[in-house]
């Protein structure tokens, strides 16, 4: 017997052998080697990426912009982040040291997650919710506590939820609303007794706000700006969803200065620093992208009344979401698991949603579908899932 072929152990980690591939992810790779099928799955906006945002990032290449920059990013985006967070967020930050660019808010909320927790601390968050909440939380050691809501609170994160579950081991509340997959927004009301409940138990709050600019109803209002939250408040946000810049893959924190310190050191380490053509495009977009969110924001609205209605009217209950861009309609009354329903729609009518069990394990009984997509295309869509529903209820 050789070397080569004798019996060895795994060299994975056995920590990540126990995480699962993104459920999200795992339709994205259907769709792409379908031609057929519509698409209600990946949440990226249909838009191309404004022309002026584009143009600078050519003119950059052309200038030959391309060099590494510092860890912390451009100080000319970091200066015009200071002021936009300032004035649609009012909260004030030093951007020499109080502001960290990212590749992506992905990037940003891991680093956010390592450089607080220690190994069996417990970060509380809202289900359903993003598919990398849970496995980037289980990568940095700690211990994540899900937080059930529920489509009769409108999937709005209820204090007395949180109460149930926090424990003298928790130390992080982990927030995002307008929340993917529900679209799910917080009142005033909520977001108050949400920095109580910070508060009185001394919590970090990381709060993910890459979809605030999509907020059609009520107020938009973020934790950070909640009297005494500065102070214990990692903010995130980005450029993918509000200014369709997903493949710019283009982040931010904003926190204290020994947060972004901590969160700089991992980043130094192992990334050095966000691209740099990405971030001149996004100082151009921060100076003269307003009029471009409210063009977008004002079609997603469109879509979503239209969307709302044709899944009510086809008897899969559908809350009306106040903001991102996706629908969360219960699918129970099929009698199909969600996963069967999105395998079997996608089989049989060639459209893609995601199940709602990718999103934790009160998602199941729904469905996710973005509306990120060609109104035509969404029109095309319920045609074919109310054929499809009444042929499973047939």
């Amino acid at each position: 017997m050789t070397t080569a072929s004798k019996s060895r152990r795994s060299f994975v980690s056995p920590s990540l052998q126990s995480i699962p591939r993104s459920g999200i992810r795992d339709f994205f790779d259907i769709v792409a080697n379908r031609k057929d099928v519509i698409s209600l799955g990946i949440g990226e906006p249909d838009f191309v990426t404004p022309w002026h945002i584009r143009e600078a990032a050519i003119h950059a290449i052309e200038k030959g912009a391309t060099k590494y920059t510092a860890n912390l990013g451009m100080p000319e985006l970091r200066q015009a982040l200071a002021q936009y967070v300032t004035n649609e967020f009012h909260a004030s930050y030093d951007w020499k040291s109080q502001i960290l660019v990212a590749v992506g808010v992905s990037e940003a909320m891991d680093l956010a997650i390592r450089a607080v927790v220690e190994p069996g601390d417990e970060v509380l968050y809202h289900e359903p919710c993003f598919v990398a909440y849970a496995p980037l939380i289980r990568m940095a050691h700690a211990v994540p506590v899900p937080v059930e809501t529920s489509a009769a609170d409108g999937f709005r994160l209820q204090v007395a939820a949180l109460e149930a579950k926090v424990t003298p081991r928790s130390r992080v509340l982990l927030l995002n609303f307008p929340t993917n997959p529900t679209g799910a927004a917080l009142r005033r009301a909520d977001v108050e007794a949400l920095a109580a409940f910070a508060i009185r138990h001394d919590l970090l709050v990381i709060t993910d706000e890459v979809y605030s600019e999509l907020t059609y109803d009520g107020e938009r209002l973020s934790i950070v700006s909640i009297p005494g939250m500065q102070e214990r408040t990692i903010f995130l946000h980005g450029f993918s969803k509000a200014w369709a810049m997903t493949g710019f893959r283009l982040g931010f924190a904003c926190a204290p200065t020994e947060l972004i310190e901590a969160m700089m050191k991992i980043h130094q380490y192992c990334m050095m620093s966000a691209p740099t053509i990405s971030q001149i495009a996004g100082i151009e977009a921060l100076q003269h992208g307003a009029e471009d969110i409210v063009e977008m924001r004002e079609s997603y609205r469109q879509r979503r009344n239209y969307i709302c209605a044709a899944l009510n009217d086809m008897g899969l209950t559908c809350h009306v979401p106040e903001g991102a861009f996706y629908v969360f309609p219960s699918i129970q009354s099929t009698g199909l698991t969600s996963k069967d329903f999105a395998l079997r729609l996608i089989s049989e009518e060639s459209v893609a949603c995601v199940p709602g069990s990718a999103f934790g394990a009160c998602g199941e009984g729904y469905l996710r579908c973005c509306y990120a997509t060609n109104i035509d295309l969404i029109k095309e869509a319920m045609s074919r899932m109310e054929r499809f529903v009444k042929k499973v209820r047939g």
